[in-house]
């Protein structure tokens, strides 16, 4: 029997996972949950075709991996799901359009070169208010549905400040750590990881660095493996040479990616420079709540929802340290909406390339952190934030929505709530 056989034979049908799976809460649709995939891949383990209705199933899963927390048998889903998406990718047939749409799309984002250039339109676009004008038109409605989510999505740039190549730590140097500046992360994102390296430093943690580099998450969620190993390997060559207890991590999918190489990559040992970072890979959630805080928190008052993202949550067993480092703060009430468990939508590149569905479970996330009555969202993933945002202001109540890195360098510079409240 394959390594697949095995693992889907440890599926026992039971339907713990129907209420963990996003899409089958949405439709009801067996073949939409995680046993009806299952069933699917088993017939394609047999030899059955990749059908068009295959690779739609597959193609709906968000990848959340809300049913492997679920599941009583311990069914690896995640290493299911990946396997599939791979055989999608090579066997299945998907539309010329789909394709271009695709490919365009890993054309671009795993690459902060050309990110940058994005950027500089995303600013004049902004700057001039162009979207203000196409949605007071409606002209935003005749765009197609994935362009329309992508218009949707636009971050709202803020100063991007470049980080030095070491910070040093503040008193006795605890740890060495190596940041990952990621690719999005990077660009669009800056601001966090100039928090980070702040909170780290201040806690006595010495950061390296070493520029903007893609570590293949978003390829890995879309079954393009060789893609994602490719750039797992040109990120750890360059910081083959650093001298790291930990390669820190700010963005929940690029932490369970990361992690999940060690496994991908089987026996290729210690030797492997892959299997090296992954195997030193934290959240830096983890990393801080695992430090006893040196740096003294200041109150920051206010009341915000914490939305857990699901590869934190549920691909890498994180839960506990960011709750840990939020409870620290003085001041701060840390609500929990309802249905917490659930997926936003966001999921790698789901919500540009399955938008109605997406669009479904954004705004059943916004309206249960409406319902907290939070001044402010917080969480571990630049696509939840995107996402939760984005829906927040469809339903017109937008609300500032932070990292968990950037409450607790508020509090440790004291700066108070203002700029949190920013939008």
């Amino acid at each position: 029997m394959s390594e697949r056989g095995a693992l889907i034979d440890d599926c026992v049908h039971c339907g713990f996972c129907l209420p963990a799976c996003p899409t089958y809460r949405l439709w009801s649709h067996e073949a939409d949950s995680p046993r009806g995939r299952i069933v699917l891949m088993a017939d394609v383990e047999r030899g059955g075709p990749v059908t068009p209705a295959v690779a739609r199933h597959v193609d709906l899963c968000l990848g959340c991996m809300g049913c492997v927390t679920a599941c009583p048998s311990g069914v690896r889903y995640d290493r299911l799901i990946e396997g599939m998406r791979e055989e999608v990718e090579e066997r299945g047939r998907r539309s010329w359009t789909d394709r271009i749409f695709r490919a365009a799309l890993f054309a671009l984002l795993p690459h902060p070169g050309r990110l940058r250039w994005l950027r500089l339109g995303l600013a004049a676009y902004q700057r001039l208010r162009l979207g203000r004008l196409l949605r007071a038109g409606r002209l935003t409605a005749l765009l197609p549905p994935r362009l329309r989510a992508l218009e949707a999505l636009q971050p709202r740039l803020r100063p991007a400040p470049a980080l030095p190549g070491v910070t040093a730590a503040r008193g006795d140097e605890r740890c060495r750590a190596v940041l990952l500046e990621g690719c999005v992360q990077s660009v669009f994102f800056s601001h966090v990881n100039a928090a980070t390296a702040r909170v780290l430093a201040a806690e006595g943690v010495r950061v390296t660095a070493p520029g903007p580099s893609c570590c293949g998450a978003l390829s890995l969620h879309s079954g393009r493996r060789a893609e994602a190993l490719a750039h797992a390997r040109t990120l750890a060559d360059r910081i083959a040479q650093e001298d790291l207890d930990a390669l820190v991590v700010n963005a929940a999918g690029c932490g369970s990616s990361l992690k999940s190489y060690a496994e991908l990559l089987g026996d290729a040992g210690e030797g492997d420079p892959v299997v090296r970072i992954s195997r030193r890979t934290r959240d830096v959630s983890e990393l801080l709540a695992d430090l006893e805080p040196r740096a003294p928190r200041h109150p920051v008052p206010l009341r915000v929802a914490y939305h857990e993202a699901c590869h934190l949550s549920h691909a890498q067993g994180v839960r506990a340290a960011p709750r840990r480092l939020l409870e620290a703060i003085p001041g701060l009430e840390v609500r929990e909406p309802r249905e917490l468990d659930q997926c936003c939508g966001s999921a790698g590149i789901y919500n540009i390339v399955e938008p109605e569905a997406a669009s479904a479970l954004g705004r059943r996330k916004a309206e249960a952190i409406l319902e907290t009555g939070s001044q402010l969202v917080v969480t571990s993933n630049p696509g939840c934030a995107l996402q939760i945002a984005s829906h927040l202001a469809r339903l017109g109540r937008p609300l500032p929505v932070r990292h968990v890195v950037e409450l607790l360098d508020a509090s440790i510079r004291n700066s108070g709530s203002a700029e949190l409240l920013a939008i």
